[in-house]
C-alpha cells in the first residue's frame, strides 16, 4: 500500500514539479536512462558494470548490464531512449543510492542557519533523505516536508521525528502543561500523529510516561528515537526502551547504563553539574570504561537482548569526534568556505551554546575518549557482525561539526570501526530505508523503487574522502597535486541536481554573510 501511495503521488505530481525547479534541477523527465555506471548498491552486492538504469515518472523500471570491462558496449543492445526521455551519460562513473542521513537538525535559530543552506550542504553530498530527530516544532518541519515532497524546494525528502512534548502552533492538546502523567503522554502521542509526523524524539522521562508514550507510539505504528539523556537514564536506560517498543537509539547514552554489572549509577565525581557542559562530556568520555568488559556474559546478554527485539543503532561516531581531537575538528578545511560566520560563533567555547564545552579541554580529556570510542566502535561492529541493523547519521551543527561534511565523516568512523566500506554503504542507505519503514521505494536500486541516486566520478569505496565537497587530495604522475572527487550528481524523485553547483551557492552564501561584517574565521582565543 505505502509503494502504491507514493507511485500514485509522483504520477500526480510530475507536471508541477516540472515548473518548480530551480537552475541547478533538471527534470523530472517522463524517462530518464543512467548510462554507463559502475553500481554500488545498498544490498550489499559487489560492485557491478557498466550498467544503464532507467526510470520512469521517477520509479526505477530497468537495470540492465550492457556490457563488460574493457570492451566497447554494443549499443543495439542498450535500453532504447523514449521521446521526450533524457539520457545522462555516466560512463566510468559510480553509481550509489541516495544516502540516509538518520539523524538530520535542519539548522537552528542559536546557530544562524536556515533550511535553504542546510539543506544544500546535505544534497551537495548525496544526501536524498533525512530524519530530523527534533527540531524548530512539527509545523515547522512538517511545512518544509510538503514541500520537498513537491519539490518546490531544493531539500532531501524529510522524516519529522517530533521532540516529546514539543508544542504545535496550531494544534496544543495540553494548553502548554508539561507531560507529567501517562493520560498526557498518549494525548500528546495521538495530537502528533494527527500533525503528520513519522515519530519521536525522545530525551527521557520519568518510566511511567515513557512507557505509556511509547505503547501508544507503537500503537500507532510510528518511529521512535531516543537520546537517553543522563537527567533520566538511571531508572530508564536503552534495555527499559528497546523492550517498551522504542525503535532506534541516538548516539551511545543508554547503552554502557545498561551494561554496568557491578552499578546502577555512572561514576559522577561529587562536584558534577549537568548545567556544566565540560563536566557533562567529560566525564561521558569515561562512560564505556564503566560499562562490562566486551565479550563477558552481561555484555552479550545485552546485545543479545537487543538484537531480539530488531533494536536499531544509530551511532553518530562524528558529533563527538571533537572530544577526542579537538584541533582536527575545528581546524578542518571546509569550515573556510563552507560554515557561516553566525555557526562558527555558536561552535566557539561558551558557558551558554550547546556543545562548546571547551572551558578547559585537554590531552587527559581526548585521551578518555579514545578509549571510549575503541570500547563503543567494539559493540558497534559487533552488533553488525551478528545482523544487527546500524545506520548512519550525522547530528550535524554542533561541535565543529558541518552539514554534509559530518555525514561524510560519519562513513569514515564506521569504517575506522570496522565496516567493510560496502557495509558502510548499506548502513548509509538500505538500513536507514529499513530503519524509517521505506525500504520498499528507497536505500536500494532496484526496479519499482524512486529514483534517488548518488553518482561520483571516483570509486567511494576505495576512499570514501572522494564524497567531501573539498574532495580528496591525489599527487600525479608529474608530481603535481590535485583534487578529485566531490559528488558530481545528486538524483532525488529523478531530478538531477549538479551537487557542485549547489556547494558553490553556499560558498556564495557563505561569503556574503562575511562580506556584511568583514567576517574572518579565527582560532578560540586570537585577536585580530
Amino acid at each position: 500500500m505505502k509503494r502504491i501511495l507514493f507511485l500514485l503521488v509522483s504520477l500526480l505530481t510530475g507536471i508541477a514539479q516540472i515548473t518548480a525547479q530551480s537552475l541547478e534541477g533538471d527534470g523530472p523527465h517522463s524517462q530518464l536512462i543512467i548510462r554507463g555506471v559502475m553500481l554500488i548498491n545498498g544490498n550489499g552486492a559487489p560492485p557491478q558494470g557498466p550498467i544503464d538504469i532507467v526510470v520512469e515518472n521517477n520509479i526505477i523500471t530497468g537495470i540492465k548490464v550492457v556490457g563488460y570491462p574493457g570492451v566497447k558496449i554494443d549499443t543495439s543492445k542498450r535500453p532504447k531512449l523514449k521521446v521526450g526521455g533524457k539520457e545522462l551519460d555516466c560512463t566510468g562513473m559510480y553509481l550509489l543510492p541516495g544516502f540516509v542521513d538518520m539523524h538530520g537538525h535542519i539548522g537552528g535559530v542559536a546557530q544562524g542557519a536556515e533550511p535553504d543552506y542546510v539543506f544544500k550542504l546535505w544534497m551537495g553530498h548525496g544526501v536524498t533523505t533525512v530524519r530530523e530527530p527534533s527540531g524548530r516544532g512539527v509545523d515547522f518541519t512538517m511545512d518544509l516536508k510538503r514541500k520537498s515532497s513537491k519539490n518546490e524546494i531544493i531539500a532531501p525528502r524529510i522524516y519529522a521525528y517530533t521532540g516529546f512534548g514539543q508544542k504545535s502552533k496550531t494544534f496544543n492538546p495540553l494548553n502548554d502543561i508539561p507531560i507529567s502523567t501517562p493520560d498526557q503522554a498518549r494525548e500528546w502521542v495521538r495530537a502528533n500523529a494527527k500533525k503528520g509526523a513519522d515519530g519521536i524524539k525522545f530525551f527521557g522521562a520519568e518510566p511511567e510516561i515513557m512507557a505509556a508514550a511509547l505503547d501508544e507510539n507503537k500503537k500507532l505504528g510510528l518511529g521512535s528515537a531516543c537520546h537517553h539523556a543522563q537527567l533520566s537514564v538511571a531508572r530508564w536506560n536503552v534495555l527499559h526502551s528497546a523492550r517498551a517498543g522504542l525503535t532506534s537509539m541516538e548516539h551511545w547514552y543508554g547503552l554502557p547504563e545498561a551494561l554496568f554489572d557491578d552499578k546502577t549509577v555512572q561514576h559522577y565525581p561529587l562536584d558534577y553539574n549537568y548545567q556544566n557542559e565540560q563536566h557533562r562530556f567529560e566525564n561521558a568520555g569515561k562512560l564505556w570504561a564503566q560499562a562490562a568488559k566486551p565479550y563477558s556474559e552481561h555484555w552479550e546478554k545485552v546485545m543479545g537482548e537487543l538484537l531480539e527485539l530488531d533494536f536499531t543503532l544509530d551511532p553518530t561516531f562524528n558529533i563527538y569526534e571533537a572530544s577526542r581531537d579537538l584541533q582536527r575538528a575545528r581546524r578542518a578545511e571546509w569550515h573556510e568556505e563552507y560554515t557561516l560566520p553566525s555557526l562558527w560563533r555558536f561552535f566557539q567555547p561558551s558557558k551558554i551554546s550547546h556543545g562548546s564545552y571547551w572551558h578547559d579541554w585537554g590531552t587527559e580529556q581526548e585521551v578518555a575518549w579514545r578509549n571510549n570510542y575503541k570500547l563503543w566502535m567494539t559493540f558497534i561492529n559487533e552488533y553488525k557482525n551478528r545482523g544487527g541493523r546500524v545506520t548512519t547519521g550525522s547530528d550535524s551543527g554542533f561541535i565543529f561539526q558541518l552539514y554534509g561534511f559530518a555525514y561524510i565523516r560519519e562513513l569514515e568512523l564506521l569504517r575506522e570501526a570496522g565496516f567493510h566500506p560496502l557495509e558502510v554503504v548499506r548502513s548509509a542507505t538500505l538500513n536507514g530505508a529499513e530503519a524509517l519503514g521505506a525500504d520498499d521505494i528507497l536505500g536500494s536500486v532496484a526496479i519499482g523503487k524512486l529514483a534517488d541516486f548518488v553518482v561520483v566520478e571516483e570509486n567511494p569505496l576505495k576512499n570514501f574522502k572522494v564524497l567531501y565537497g573539498t574532495g580528496a587530495i591525489k599527487l600525479t604522475e608529474n608530481n603535481e597535486v590535485v583534487r578529485v572527487g566531490g559528488v558530481k550528481y545528486t538524483i532525488k524523485d529523478g531530478i538531477i541536481y549538479d551537487a557542485k553547483a549547489l556547494l558553490e551557492d553556499v560558498k556564495r552564501q557563505v561569503a556574503a554573510e562575511k562580506a556584511k561584517t568583514g567576517f574572518t574565521i579565527l582560532q578560540p582565543g586570537i585577536k585580530e
